[in-house]
């Protein structure tokens, strides 16, 4: 298994959306191909500004050929995914 791009804290809300947003915007200027792997292992907290860095860093991969791909999430952050439908893109 290769390493993980990059690793989400416990909260991605509006709290820490702009260090979110930067650390997957550095990750994908690194990343020119492929799958940019985002490590949600740790994610507890979830809200709509997390959401919107999320979707925002899939469009900005999907626009450079790179899939953004987010793994191991908590049960919560997947039902959080899956209601919102996200779950089908990241």
């Amino acid at each position: 298994m290769q390493p993980f791009d990059v690793s989400l804290p416990p909260r991605v809300d509006a709290t820490t959306s702009g260090d979110v947003r930067y650390a997957l915007a550095v990750a994908l200027d690194s990343v020119n191909e492929g799958d940019l792997t985002v490590d949600a292992s740790l994610v507890e907290s979830l809200d709509v500004a997390g959401l919107g860095v999320l979707v925002a860093a899939h469009r900005k991969a999907r626009q450079r050929g790179v899939r953004l791909v987010i793994c191991d999430p908590q049960p919560r952050v997947l039902r959080i995914l899956a209601v919102t439908r996200l779950h089908r893109v990241l």
